[in-house]
């Protein structure tokens, strides 16, 4: 038998995921959170073999959520259950320690498949996945890491926030966060501002509820 636990802030979501996995009978799903906060409070009293968790999810996200697990017990296995394909928010998964990533758009059965996976001790990722973009993705970063101060204006264009909006929250002129907005499109290597404020909403919009 395979214990589970759903960290997943939508609450039909997360009903419909225990119907469909406990239509096997090998899978249990015994218990279920709307925040990772409340699934760590959680892990006091029961004991899955496996947590699937949503990336963004208010109070505490699945990002901060794996790694509090992984330091608590690693024996846990986390698989994430997210919308977000971006290879950067796959790599802050995989750095927190997560067993496995699958996608929402992807059957129910790429889910089942995971956990039985994961349960056995091996990694899984979802196949619409490619993992040769996420490991090109870190050797970029290790080549050309953002700036504190671009990381910081790419939160905050994950928020929606303009150029100038950006430069009065961080009392600087608007020409300079222009030229961290150019700096990160060519580190980065997109195609624009569009593409960069897809980058930063997929990589940190899950910071921002």
């Amino acid at each position: 038998m395979i214990f589970i636990t759903i960290a997943e802030d939508h609450i039909s979501l997360s009903d419909g995921l225990k119907v469909f996995l406990e239509q096997d009978s090998n899978i249990e799903v015994i218990g279920n959170a709307p925040n990772g906060k409340e699934m760590l409070e959680m892990l006091k009293f029961v004991k899955p073999q496996v947590v699937l968790t949503d990336i963004n999810m208010p109070i505490m996200n699945g990002v901060e959520l794996c790694t509090a697990i992984k330091s608590l017990n690693k024996n846990i296995k986390v698989i994430a259950l997210s919308m977000y394909d971006n290879p950067g928010a796959i790599k802050e998964m995989i750095d927190a320690g997560a067993d496995g990533y699958v996608l929402k758009i992807s059957p129910l059965t790429e889910l089942k498949k995971a956990i039985e996976t994961v349960a056995s001790g091996k990694n899984y990722f979802d196949q619409a996945i490619d993992l040769e973009e996420v490991n090109k993705k870190e050797q970029n970063d290790d080549v050309q890491p953002l700036s504190r101060s671009e990381t910081e204006i790419l939160k905050l264009i994950a928020l929606g926030k303009t150029s100038a909006e950006i430069a009065e929250e961080r009392q600087t002129a608007v020409s300079t966060v222009v030229k961290h907005r150019k700096n990160m499109i060519h580190k980065l290597q997109l195609e624009g501002k569009n593409e960069l404020y897809k980058y930063a909403l997929q990589r940190y919009g899950h910071y921002n509820q």
